[in-house]
């Protein structure tokens, strides 16, 4: 004669359901969350900040720098607004340059 498994062993195994589901669910939208970050990248590198219309690098003070030229938007990648200070020419450029970079 089968045996009904009792309401706790019912419980026990739904909790192990529950928590597996949680777990994959988990995993997926992780993993969502990767690929809307690197659709993001795709979408938004290289262009300008601004107006959107993609960024050319050109060589200012031996510095590659990011330049549009729909809106002439100008843009520094962490550390080259202190490799540009490095030129010996004062001139109101480095005065703003450094006024950016807190070295004024």
């Amino acid at each position: 004669m089968p045996v009904d498994p009792s309401n706790a062993e019912e419980e026990y195994f739904k909790r192990e359901e529950i928590h597996k589901l949680r777990k994959t669910r988990a995993v997926a939208n992780a993993e969502l969350a990767e690929e809307a970050k690197v659709t993001a990248k795709k979408t938004h590198w290289m262009r300008c900040p601004k107006c959107g219309m993609e960024l050319t690098e050109i060589e200012f003070r031996g510095v590659q720098v990011d330049n549009c030229f729909s809106c002439g938007g100008m843009f520094l990648d962490a550390g080259e607004a202190e490799k540009i200070l490095e030129f010996e020419e004062p001139s109101a450029l480095n005065k703003m340059f450094g006024y950016l970079v807190g070295k004024s």
